[in-house]
């Protein structure tokens, strides 16, 4: 069963729910995964993504801020949650396809904006989520699935702008990069869309400070789609709409997006 699945930190689903319907309406996605949604499930406006054929929705959600949601055009089964670090947030939800494949959707903590955690507890919480993800993933060895989300790391030097400059900023530390490393190392998954563009500068993010986001081209790739090794060969056609960053009143991401023929 082929499908293509989408990934997408739409800073606030209700503020933006034009843009994910323009979204689905030119790209038509079978999957699409939104992360930082800031809204309870409930007030996640289903209505118009129905009218496009998006029938299923899986979310976990809570008010102004995080979330993550799963829309489906085709049929899905709710398989859960995990809570990472016991911060009480909205950031992990998976879904699993009639084909047996499961998708997992996260939203991993940004971690402030100093990378100690002794100064900056966020970045503490944001090391701890990742070790605790790693850690489930080596005791529970997932298979045949997909993991997308806003990871909130850059791990590459071409993931960033200019590597020696971001070595120090949060997102591109190496001790982060190690950390996301071994989550990836512990569930054997494969990076899709390097496996698809194994070279060259990436980015799927790009600042809200810079008053010319395009030109500077300032970006970093915090958006991934990794899959199991037993199924990542099926993967296909990733790519990165950097166009939609330039949308009125757009997310300062990007969607990401793969395909599989499964």
């Amino acid at each position: 069963m082929p499908f293509t699945i989408a990934t997408w930190n739409i800073n606030s689903v209700r503020l933006r729910e034009p843009l994910v319907l323009k979204l689905l309406q030119e790209e038509s996605p079978d999957v699409l995964c939104l992360q930082e949604c800031k809204s309870p499930v409930e007030k996640i406006p289903t209505e118009g993504f129905l009218a496009l054929g998006y029938k299923h929705v899986v979310a976990r959600g809570q008010k102004g801020y995080n979330g993550v949601a799963i829309l489906s055009k085709l049929p899905i089964e709710d398989v859960g949650d995990q809570d990472f670090a016991a911060l009480g947030h909205a950031r992990h939800v998976a879904a699993r396809l009639e084909n047996g494949v499961t998708i997992h959707n996260f939203y991993v903590p940004a971690g402030g904006d100093v990378p100690d955690r002794e100064a900056n507890a966020k970045f503490g919480q944001k090391l701890d989520y990742l070790s605790e993800m790693r850690d489930w993933f080596l005791g529970e060895k997932p298979s045949k699935a997909v993991l997308v989300g806003d990871l909130n790391i850059a791990p590459r030097e071409d993931d960033v702008w200019n590597h020696k400059q971001l070595l120090k900023i949060v997102s591109h530390t190496p001790v982060e990069v190690e950390h996301l490393g071994a989550v990836q190392e512990a569930g054997r998954w494969v990076d899709v869309t390097r496996q698809d563009i194994p070279d060259g500068n990436l980015y799927s993010w790009w600042s809200y400070r810079s008053p010319d986001w395009d030109a500077a081209d300032k970006g970093r790739r915090l958006d991934h789609v990794w899959a199991t090794s037993d199924i990542a060969a099926a993967a296909h056609g990733s790519r990165i709409l950097r166009a939609v960053r330039g949308w009125e009143q757009p997310s300062d991401h990007a969607p990401v997006f793969a395909s599989f023929d499964l």
